[in-house]
């Protein structure tokens, strides 16, 4: 039995998946919530919100992930950080899934990934679990209603938590499972109710794809001007450094807070939604993304509430530090309705150094561009992790490399072609530590952040002077005109109280630059080789 709108010649018995109780494709938000409540995956939160948890996995599950070395992509993939499967383990995984399903209820939703017509991705969702669909509903993009009768799925996801993989049979890991057969256009997620798996494997997809067609994907946050779709900045960084807020300015259009691509065309979001940290979430500091937590349909994962009221607690991290909440985008007033912008003009690579050595910001060149990226750093503190003493480094090759199917390589070459080409001026903004290191020093003054950011975004710090960093060889501004940023916060040197303690830690951190980069030297041109730290 089926329910809901869908193409009548791509139903699931049209893709060989027979025997299945009633699939629902294509339920909106109401009827999904109500489905889910009944079925008791969750309750209904104040606003007409869904509450939900995860159980054991409150993240994801980066080595139970799989891509199969089928000959079409065995030479291509970076097995360095992907794990095989073969083709044959998949098989026997499929048709065991498959078998899993017989009699089983199941929620399909039909989606786009990419705001760009000529560049998005048709991909069918399947799931057992009802807020599942509602998840990845509010994460993707909508079709129209009446775009649903002739949608033809290029890749389907199918998620079933309760299957358990075979390690020996199936060739995985362990009984939780992500695999991604490119040659079948299928990925199949078992033994986990992480919600979060489902778009990151959209995002693999994508990251695979989209070089093909000289489409450079990006894990980063992106806004523009306002009524100047043209004036566009890209925010690259890892979790901590502040992408998500920096983006969201008031006075700037958000494009998107996540993933995004860059083609011949200018910049495009991947999704139609947010998938926002909530601990610690205030008013005061993100009044919008706050305000989601209330409103219809929004996915509350893994936070504890009042059991009357049902209020959230936003401190309480006893679920998981890693709650999170799951929105359409047009619940951000200032989002783009169209998902659209132009080339980069300005790139922002965002990093959080704990060493206290960074300047809060400093001018790259393209090839200096590509290094930063290829290391994409940024730095762990003492109390964050059980054993941490002191700052420890973070090296995530392209802001992301757990979604990376091809070598680090690859997009770094797109990301200096694209920059060459379009003449984009790159920033590496250091929103951690000034005056010390982590425990001595103080977090940068988010104010001069800001500030530093918007002279970069309208231009006026081009005319600032600028001196060459003896460490890194970037350029650094010496002054902001008409800026409430200190001269003295620009020279992170003289904001130690013993200069030479600074040097210290500065070829402390020189040394941990080159020695994670060397893994690259030997797949990079010259350009970036001679810009190389250390």
């Amino acid at each position: 039995m089926t329910t809901g709108r869908v193409n009548p010649a791509q139903r699931l018995e049209d893709q060989g998946i027979t025997g299945l109780g009633q699939v629902a494709y294509n339920l909106t938000e109401p009827a999904l919530i109500e489905t889910a409540i009944l079925r008791k995956e969750g309750r209904l939160g104040q606003g007409g919100t869904l509450l939900v948890e995860t159980g054991k996995f409150t993240g994801r599950s980066p080595k139970d992930k799989h891509v199969v070395a089928t000959p079409s992509v065995e030479d291509q993939v970076w097995w360095e950080t992907n794990a095989k499967m073969s083709p044959e383990g998949f098989d026997a995984l499929y048709d065991d899934m498959v078998a899993h399903m017989a009699d089983g209820d199941y929620f399909v939703q039909d989606l786009y990934a990419g705001a760009d017509p000529a560049n998005r991705l048709d991909v069918r969702v399947v799931t057992e679990l009802a807020w599942h669909g509602l998840f990845i509903r509010n994460l993707l993009r909508r079709p129209e209603r009446e775009e649903l009768d002739t949608f033809e799925p290029e890749f389907t996801i199918i998620n079933l938590p309760s299957f358990r993989a075979d390690p020996a049979k199936h060739g995985c890991r362990s009984e939780t499972v992500i695999a991604i057969n490119f040659d079948r256009k299928l990925v199949l997620i078992g033994g986990t109710e992480y919600a979060g798996e489902n778009k990151k494997s959209v995002f693999t997809l994508l990251n695979y794809l989209l070089p093909q067609k000289g489409i450079m994907p990006m894990h980063c946050s992106a806004n523009h001007a306002p009524e100047n779709p043209v004036d566009t900045a890209v925010f690259f960084g890892l979790s901590g450094t502040g992408k998500t807020t920096l983006s969201a300015d008031p006075d700037r259009v958000l494009i998107g807070d996540d993933e995004h691509g860059w083609s011949d065309r200018g910049t495009f979001n991947f999704e139609g939604g947010c998938y926002a940290k909530t601990i610690s979430l205030s008013p005061e500091a993100e009044p919008e993304i706050y305000a989601t937590t209330t409103k219809f349909g929004t996915v509350i994962e893994n936070m504890v509430a009042d059991p009357d009221t049902l209020e959230l607690d936003f401190e309480d991290d006893s679920l998981t530090p890693n709650m999170r909440c799951a929105y359409p985008l047009h619940y951000i007033s200032n989002a783009s309705k169209t998902g659209l912008g132009g080339h980069p003009k300005n790139i922002i690579m965002l990093t959080c150094d704990a060493f206290g050595v960074l300047p809060p910001i400093a001018r790259l060149t393209p090839a200096q561009a590509m290094y930063h990226f290829l290391s994409g750093f940024t730095s762990k503190v003492a109390g964050t992790e059980r054993g941490v003493t002191e700052p420890q480094p973070t090296f995530s090759t392209c802001f992301g490399a757990p979604f990376l199917p091809l070598r680090p390589e690859v997009y770094g070459e797109l990301l200096k072609e694209k920059i060459s080409k379009h003449g984009s001026t790159c920033w590496l903004v250091n929103t951690g530590w000034t005056g010390g290191a982590y425990g001595t020093g103080s977090r940068m003054p988010i104010k001069a952040t800001r500030a530093l950011l918007t002279a970069a975004l309208d231009g006026s710090l081009e005319d600032a002077p600028f001196r060459k960093d003896k460490n890194f060889g970037f350029e650094v501004p010496t002054q902001v005109k008409a800026s409430a940023v200190p001269d003295i916060l620009l020279d992170p040197r003289r904001t130690w109280d013993d200069p030479e303690a600074y040097d210290r830690q500065a070829e402390k951190l020189v040394a941990m630059f080159a020695e994670n980069f060397a893994q690259y030297e030997q797949h990079i041109d010259d350009d970036v080789r001679a810009v190389a730290i250390g």
